[in-house]
């Protein structure tokens, strides 16, 4: 993959990230790249919650794809620490390469080191690009889910 870094996400690195956010036909619809206000209240949230890791893989310089891997502490499952992987986005002009499986595998390997048994995601039905994706990588789609817009 080249001069590539994973690192965590810094303020000067949102408009990238909401770019990426906005860049498809979903995220055209929830994202406004035009006002990051919102972005950058939530970016300071994000950094002050030690559970929350924003990253960004940067090549040369640019920023070429993020996610958020979220550690959750529970009771269930005998007091399991899972993860949740979201916002996983590629740049339109690196898709394809082996960039969002590198990237997957960062946020399981930073899973196990968490000490997390589980990882897990949810992705929107019509993204079925995707759910091949993590189905070649390992994952399951074991559950139904449900969100409740407030």
């Amino acid at each position: 993959m080249g001069d590539l870094e994973i690192r965590p996400a810094t303020t000067d690195d949102v408009p990238a990230i909401v770019a990426m956010l906005a860049d498809d036909p979903l995220g055209a619809q929830r994202e406004s790249p035009d006002d990051l206000t919102p972005y950058l209240t939530a970016m300071e949230r994000l950094r002050a919650d030690p559970n929350q890791h924003l990253v960004v893989a940067v090549r040369e310089e640019r920023v070429v794809g993020t996610l958020q891997l979220t550690i959750i502490p529970g009771l269930s499952r005998r007091g399991t620490t899972r993860s949740v992987i979201e916002g996983v986005r590629i740049h339109a002009d690196e898709r394809g390469g082996g960039l969002g499986s590198l990237m997957m595998e960062w946020a399981i390997d930073t899973s196990r080191r968490e000490g997390c048994h589980l990882v897990q995601l949810t992705s929107d039905n019509t993204r079925t690009d995707a759910h091949r994706f993590y189905e070649r990588l390992g994952f399951t789609a074991s559950h139904v889910g449900f969100k409740l817009a407030l």
